[in-house]
């Protein structure tokens, strides 16, 4: 089962994660080496999110990640939400 983890930002996001940006990477990093987590990106025009995509049995190692997250300790998002995805091709 594939689980969409979604951000939102704060607006000046882009300014303020420079010097959270390694440890949210060595965490995203880490979960992509483990196979949680599939994909991932900042969304752009506008830069005001971003979409994690994670494999697993539950939604909990998406929510564990965004408990984790620097970005999410260090207030960059404002919200989160993890939704079930159901993949009908690829994957």
């Amino acid at each position: 089962m594939y689980y969409i983890l979604f951000y939102k930002t704060v607006p000046d996001y882009i300014e303020r994660r420079a010097q959270y940006r390694e440890a949210h990477l060595t965490l995203a990093r880490a979960a992509h080496q483990r196979g949680e987590m599939v994909l991932a990106g900042a969304l752009a025009e506008p830069a005001d999110g971003a979409v994690l995509v994670f494999r697993g049995d539950s939604s909990t190692v998406a929510e564990e990640f965004a408990r984790q997250d620097p970005y999410v300790r260090n207030g960059l998002i404002t919200s989160w939400e993890v939704r079930p995805w159901t993949v009908v091709i690829g994957g």
